[in-house]
């Protein structure tokens, strides 16, 4: 079997990290310095791996997303297209680990929407999923399931307001109604307290 030359792949690896093959990526993903992404993985289009990323071999990412420096996504851990991950964020997916009980029958499944940004140092604790667009905020820690587009703070995390698509703080009116200010989309709280895009 003939290995493709770097110059022959549709995305880049830098020298430094492994790739264990196979893998899946697609085109115009770029993976940075000492990353290690494990046989299985699947890794979609126009994507950027930081330094220092591991990525397990039954993770599946979508394509756009950007995951930076000191990342660890391990099994169990899914996400969708255009999701951010900021440095040093944390993803788990065993609930209570002990290092002499094996638990790899008990991963949990973590689950990032569509559009999803994930604060720096952030730690999501596995099991839960996370809405579309909703922002968390660096330092965060995540335990339960966020709405779509909303604002997640503190230890433990809080929802503390509304982000629109574009990554902006929106404000609700008192007949539920906001307006991205970059924008102009419009949202609207729904009968179920949720905040839908109109």
């Amino acid at each position: 079997m003939q290995l493709m030359s770097q110059a022959d792949k549709p995305y880049f690896v830098h020298p430094t990290s492994c790739v264990d093959e196979p893998v899946s990526i697609a085109p115009g993903t770029k993976i940075w310095h000492f990353c290690h992404v494990c046989s299985g993985a699947i890794i979609g289009a126009n994507c950027s791996l930081g330094q220092n990323c591991f990525v397990a071999g039954g993770v599946k990412i979508g394509d756009g997303c950007k995951i930076q420096n000191n990342v660890s996504i391990y099994d169990g851990v899914e996400l969708d297209e255009g999701v951010f991950c900021g440095p040093s964020m944390v993803f788990t997916n065993v609930m209570n680990p002990r290092s002499e009980v094996n638990r790899k029958a008990e991963y949990r499944r973590t689950l990032v929407r569509q559009g999803a940004t994930i604060g720096a140092n952030a730690t999501i604790v596995c099991g839960v999923t996370l809405g579309r667009y909703c922002f968390i905020a660096a330092g965060a820690v995540v335990t339960t399931d966020v709405p779509d587009f909303a604002l997640i703070a503190g230890v433990p995390g809080e929802r503390k307001g509304w982000m629109s698509r574009h990554g902006e703080r929106l404000t609700v009116d008192a007949a539920g109604h906001a307006v991205c200010p970059a924008t102009g989309e419009r949202y609207r709280l729904n009968a179920l307290d949720m905040l839908v895009q109109e």
